[in-house]
């Protein structure tokens, strides 16, 4: 296939989300009808990478949950922070932002289970999560009445760019010290 590394590019900068191996291997095959190797894909990945390594290129290759993505290279963060921020018309309420922490640190969990958490009714945060496609119905427990499961979606993964739920930070990390009721014993 000629000019391979420029269809890869091209797969990768189109795709939506993370695209891996294996779908720009099938993309690439039923395009051209050429039966391709992993290893000529994942050379040609390679050179894209190391070409978007020069500082003239503002972009990266990242390899982030189980897929290829294009991102803005670190130097620029701040500068898209604060477009994203002029932008950010739909934030999450703080009652989302904690039925997601908890989704996502104690996922599976049906909304019972935040809900006991939490202390209030969470329907309206579920709700926001799942149409902002944060969260996503994982099934549905065997517990008594069959309540649906949540967890995060790879949107949610993308956004934060970790590649599983075992990348987000420990709770220990999080929580300060000064947050303690009390005296603590020496």
């Amino acid at each position: 296939m000629e000019k391979l590394s420029q269809h890869i590019e091209a797969l990768i900068y189109a795709s939506e989300y993370g695209i891996g191996i294996a779908e720009i291997k099938q993309v690439l095959e039923s395009s051209s009808a050429i039966d391709l190797e992993e290893q000529v894909i994942i050379a040609a990945v390679e050179e894209i990478k190391n070409r978007y390594l020069q500082e003239a290129y503002i972009l990266e290759l990242r390899f982030i949950n189980n897929g290829y993505q294009f991102l803005t290279k670190p130097l620029y963060y701040d500068t898209i922070n604060q477009l994203q921020s002029h932008r950010s018309k739909k934030k999450l309420s703080p009652a989302a932002l904690e039925t997601l922490a908890i989704i996502a640190y104690r996922q599976p969990i049906t909304k019972l289970e935040i809900e006991q958490i939490r202390g209030v009714n969470c329907d309206y945060s579920v709700q926001r999560l799942l149409e902002k496609e944060l969260i996503k119905i994982m099934g549905k427990s065997n517990t008594l009445g069959k309540p649906i499961l949540y967890g995060t979606s790879d949107i949610f993964m993308d956004h934060f760019g970790i590649a599983n739920t075992a990348d987000l930070p420990k709770l220990k990390e999080i929580v300060q010290d000064d947050n303690t009721i009390g005296n603590t014993s020496e």
